[in-house]
């Protein structure tokens, strides 16, 4: 209360009003003092800064939503694409397994069946190993 009974007899802060809530008080009691021209430009300065923040921050954020959207379609691209390479692989994979039980059934040749299907002697010999299982 002190304060507020004293305030325009006041020409400094005393030491024990230096706390934020105070510095706020007497900024309030500054703009109280404006001129009405004064005051206008201060709205008008501080409107400025309300719109140019409003601004960078609609910016900020449809930035943010659009990489967001971007990261997730290149996601999405760069899945499918592994998951295409990935599904020729396995497919490449099995038609050579395939391949070596059908001509192994068939009574080729190893050497045939390596030089016919791109696989090592050991990789087909392990197919086979791995049908008679079955």
């Amino acid at each position: 209360m002190y304060i507020l009974k004293n305030l325009e007899k006041l020409n400094a802060r005393p030491k024990k009003l230096q706390e934020k809530i105070f510095s706020q008080l007497f900024e309030q009691a500054e703009i109280a003092q404006y001129t009405p021209a004064e005051f206008k430009q201060y709205e008008d300065s501080l409107k400025y800064y309300r719109d140019l923040k409003n601004t960078v921050d609609t910016a900020h954020y449809e930035g943010k939503i659009e990489g967001m959207i971007e990261g997730e379609i290149k996601g999405k691209k760069e899945g499918m694409i592994e998951g295409e390479i990935k599904g020729k692989k396995e497919g490449k994979k099995e038609a050579q397994i395939e391949s070596v039980i059908k001509f192994y059934n068939a009574g080729v040749a190893i050497d045939l069946i390596e030089q016919g299907t791109g696989l090592n002697v050991e990789e087909i010999q392990q197919i086979i190993e791995g049908n008679k299982s079955k």
